[in-house]
């Protein structure tokens, strides 16, 4: 049912740069608030969450070309068109379609992340 509301490229997308529902409303608050400048504490409180998991979407969402990063200050600055299309896309199904956007995510494989930074890591050497 998720293939039919979601779809393959966007899929595509979750499994490669989103891991929580966190890292997503993390994502979409700073999308949400392009102009501004957000630091670890002030998303923090936004999402309700702990510091310590949100520093770590923060940077995760910086690595992947996302959110630009200055000094504890991020911001929402997707590296190309693409990736910027893509985010609004997302936020779009979020909205309309959040159930099956949130069990694609929870069906994730955390595994498939960490293999994916494992070769990156090598592949950058």
């Amino acid at each position: 049912m998720a293939d039919e509301i979601v779809p393959g490229d966007l899929g595509d997308f979750i499994v490669r740069y989103i891991d929580s529902i966190g890292q997503l409303e993390a994502l979409l608050l700073l999308r949400t608030h392009a102009n501004e400048e957000w630091d670890v504490n002030r998303t923090a409180g936004r999402l309700y969450a702990a510091e310590a998991e949100v520093a770590e979407f923060l940077a995760r969402l910086c690595a992947d070309g996302l959110l630009i990063c200055n000094e504890g200050q991020y911001r929402y600055a997707p590296q190309s068109p693409d990736l910027q299309g893509m985010v609004d896309r997302l936020a779009i199904a979020y909205s309309r379609h959040l159930i099956p956007v949130t069990n694609m995510i929870h069906a994730k494989p955390r595994r498939i992340r960490e293999f994916a930074e494992a070769f990156k890591f090598r592949r950058d050497r």
